[in-house]
């Protein structure tokens, strides 16, 4: 598991690198919050888990919080200095998804770190929906059928995602332009059929030839599921 720790206070650092190591994690420590910016929305493999403290030089994890996207990131651990409430509750509302307050436990910590990943696990688990060949990913916004990527509009992946997940139910017009759009429909508003057309021709039929997605008159639209 690849961890990323940010920390100012090198003693620190070393110290817990050698404690989680010996856990099993493989840990690479930066020291300045421009430097753990970098590396957290870099190209580099995804991280399991990012340690990130409150107060560092450059950048402190507030602003780094601030500038990165909870929904694609790593789970974030805050330590916080004194266990200060503050610090806490405004990292919580920044999107952290837990914290350890100074001095930190190795064990707790390590504690702590499992049960995100364990917890990010289940949600992304959560997060993918297979209907027959199609499987949908939430978090990399990805269809792929017979695991050939479909290329889809932001606008048609969010339309077909409330399709697969009520799969086998009819999904309302009014409940796929709310949250599918973002906005209510208005009268003789066809943006829904329009999208709808769309996502049909890139999804392509089932393998026995019938439609992927069902129009039902009067009440809405269906992902048919085979047997």
């Amino acid at each position: 598991m690849r961890l990323l720790l940010a920390d100012d206070d090198v003693t620190l650092c070393e110290l817990l690198r050698e404690f989680l190591e010996l856990e099993g994690f493989t840990v690479e420590v930066v020291h300045d919050g421009q430097a753990a910016l970098k590396r957290i929305k870099g190209p580099q493999q995804p991280w399991d888990a990012i340690i990130l403290d409150v107060m560092m030089p450059g950048i402190n994890g507030f602003d780094i919080l601030k500038q990165t996207d909870s929904d694609s990131r790593a789970p974030v651990l805050m330590l916080t200095a004194r266990g200060e409430d503050t610090d806490t509750v405004l990292g919580l509302e920044l999107g952290a998804d837990d914290y350890v307050a100074k001095p930190v436990s190795p064990r707790v910590l390590v504690a702590r770190l499992r049960a995100l990943i364990r917890r990010g696990a289940a949600d992304l688990t959560h997060a993918m929906h297979e209907v027959g060949d199609l499987l949908l990913n939430e978090p990399a916004r990805e269809v792929r059928i017979n695991n050939q990527p479909v290329d889809l509009t932001g606008a048609e992946f969010n339309l077909l995602a409330l399709l697969v997940k009520q799969a086998g139910c009819v999904v309302s017009r009014d409940q796929l332009a709310a949250q599918g759009l973002g906005r209510a429909l208005t009268a003789y508003d066809r943006r829904i059929e329009t999208h709808m057309a769309q996502i049909r021709r890139k999804l392509g039929k089932h393998a026995d030839g019938g439609e992927r997605i069902k129009t039902v008159r009067g009440a809405g639209y269906q992902y048919v599921v085979t047997t």
